[in-house]
């Protein structure tokens, strides 16, 4: 014949430990992934801005072409004479910039000086 054992409070709530562990994790990881995924910004990187000429810091303005693609060929032939120059859309629109101290040989190359 089998004896009843009587059974302590300690075990009787111990059913409840395993599921509310694992509803705590639950919720856990669901802030972590909010908080992750959540954002309201992509991050890959926007589109540039035009913005003013003054917006460019050290670099100065060295031609104002007319064309975008007229701009680009200024700058390789800059880039080509050993001058890093860039070429931004600004608010008044293509401008080819160099650094203060390339200023002058950069114009005296696209004036075919240099």
């Amino acid at each position: 014949m089998l004896h009843a054992m009587p059974v302590s409070m300690s075990n009787s709530a111990s059913f409840m430990v395993g599921p509310l562990v694992a509803i705590v994790a639950i919720g856990i990881l669901v802030l972590i992934l909010r908080w992750a995924f959540g954002r309201r910004t992509s991050v890959v990187a926007a589109p540039a801005q035009p913005g003013p000429e003054s917006d460019y810091g050290m670099l100065v303005v060295v031609s104002k072409p007319g064309s975008y693609v007229e701009g680009e060929l200024q700058r390789r032939t800059l880039e080509s004479a050993g001058i890093r120059a860039t070429l931004a859309q600004t608010l008044d629109g293509p401008r080819v910039m160099v650094w203060l101290a390339d200023e002058i040989k950069a114009r005296s190359v696209l004036n075919g000086k240099g």
